[in-house]
């Protein structure tokens, strides 16, 4: 992998406080830590859990774009066409580790899944995604 995750982020991961940790090639998993502005806070002093849904999203698509950098022009980004999400915690407002993977992927679907952890490593919330792999916007050209 090229530093295309790096490179390539969505103007949405700043405002999640996104940063890359790691990348696994072998297991087609991404490692993002996220820090929560206080701004993402519930009436319950937690994550919302839209933007938990937004946490997993973006380190799920993260993982396909990883996953499909070769260097040859093929890199995909996901179009979900459904996202399941479970909650098992509230998602406090402190540093947060999110990993996403690839299960499968092909020209036409790809199947994602990714988790979000707590400092300890307490698992938070856990996602999957049927999704289309697309070209990256604008690559063409």
């Amino acid at each position: 992998m090229t530093k295309i995750y790096e490179e390539q982020r969505s103007p949405s991961a700043a405002l999640m406080g996104s940063e890359f940790v790691s990348f696994d090639a072998d297991k087609g998993e991404l490692t993002t830590r996220f820090t929560p502005s206080p701004s993402f806070a519930s009436p319950r002093g937690a994550v919302q859990g839209g933007l938990i849904a937004g946490f997993l999203d973006e380190v799920m698509g993260g993982a396909l774009l990883a996953v499909t950098d070769h260097g040859e022009g093929e890199i995909r980004l996901p179009l979900n066409l459904d996202m399941n999400l479970t909650f098992v915690a509230m998602v406090p407002l402190e540093p947060i580790t999110a990993k996403g993977r690839v299960v499968k992927h092909g020209q036409r679907v790809a199947f994602l899944e990714g988790e979000l952890y707590d400092q300890s490593g307490k698992l938070l919330a856990r996602a999957t995604s049927t999704a289309l792999p697309t070209p990256v916007p604008g690559a063409d050209e």
